[in-house]
């Protein structure tokens, strides 16, 4: 069983075409998408059709609802960031009642225990707080500690164990073996935000970041995949629409540089 596990795309459909190339070529069994589709500065409208035509494909792939994708569904366009709303006035009715169907986490069953897959956008009973990395008092950002790890999961049995949100590619082992894992963003390489207190994520590196996974013969193995793309039009995307942070994000994958 081979599956591709993408996340966090924000509307940047240049990355998601050179990462969607890259699973077809691979011949995986399923994609599971992990959410936060159109969010940002980018090309919702563009996203939303890509992602029409991959579920008409022959590739099974499971999606599932982020943060941003519920905000919005569910919050007034007067109470919604300047991503959302920019995403907003792209979208069909049709997409917005798509993003209402996802679920916030699934559960895909093989008839190997250890096989079975859990995912979600960010942690299991939330789609906001970071599962593997944690916010300081001085703003910046870590490893979480591993015993906060561990709780997440606990009442999970799956031998692999799927999230995004961070945006940042890491691989966890719990205790048990289990499998936790982060394939990183599609689309959008580094951000700021200001829950629960300001800071910034940066990757370091402007690639499309992806994950497979395979299972084979009682193991899991993982393999995260970086594909270069010309960042060039979705940078000067973001810098016309006025959003600096996101044109310094996607042509270096850090926020404070200068492009």
């Amino acid at each position: 069983m081979l599956l591709a596990i993408i996340s966090d795309i924000h509307g940047n459909i240049d990355a998601l075409n050179v990462v969607l190339d890259a699973i077809e070529k691979r011949g995986v069994d399923r994609i599971i998408n992990l959410g936060d589709h159109f969010s940002g500065p980018l090309c919702a409208d563009k996203t939303a059709r890509r992602l029409w035509e991959l579920k008409k494909s022959g590739t099974p792939t499971t999606t599932l609802r982020g943060n941003h994708d519920r905000w919005l569904v569910e919050r007034n366009i007067n109470a919604m960031g300047a991503s959302d709303v920019h995403a907003k006035g792209q979208l069909s009715d049709a997409t917005i009642d798509w993003l209402k169907e996802l679920p916030a986490t699934v559960e895909l069953s093989v008839p190997d225990e250890y096989a079975t897959v859990f995912a979600c956008h960010a942690v299991p009973d939330s789609d906001t707080i970071y599962w593997m990395e944690d916010v300081y008092p001085d703003g910046s950002v870590g490893k979480r500690d591993d015993k906060e790890i561990e709780a997440f999961a606990k009442n999970l049995k799956s031998g692999l164990i799927l999230c995004g949100h961070t945006h940042v590619p890491r691989i966890h082992k719990l205790s048990d073996r289990r499998i936790l894992l982060n394939p990183g963003s599609v689309g959008c390489p580094g951000f700021n935000d200001t829950h629960p207190l300001p800071h910034a994520i940066e990757t370091g590196s402007p690639d499309a970041s992806w994950a497979l996974a395979q299972f084979d013969q009682g193991t899991w193995s993982v393999e995260h995949r970086f594909e270069g793309y010309d960042q060039s039009r979705m940078v000067r995307l973001a810098a016309e629409n006025g959003r600096p942070d996101w044109a310094n994000a996607l042509a270096t994958g850090n926020i404070k540089s200068v492009v």
